[in-house]
């Protein structure tokens, strides 16, 4: 089963330039656009924005491009 996360878990995920760690802002349910791509999300298959603690950008991810970091 896929982890679901909730608004402000800690996060990191992998990226061209190595392991990023981020907070989830939001949680996406609903078919979206977001900077020029569409995300297919659903309420079965949510995908989260997320905020890059070094950066402060922010991305979509699905749940399985995600793991929780403890604290």
């Amino acid at each position: 089963m896929t982890q679901q996360f909730h608004k402000g878990d800690q996060v990191e995920w992998d990226a061209s330039g190595g392991t990023v760690r981020g907070v989830v802002k939001d949680i996406i349910t609903a078919p979206t656009d977001f900077k020029n791509h569409h995300f297919a999300a659903s309420k079965e298959h949510p995908e989260y924005r997320v905020e890059s603690e070094k950066s402060g950008k922010t991305a979509i991810h699905r749940a399985e491009e995600l793991r929780k970091v403890d604290a």
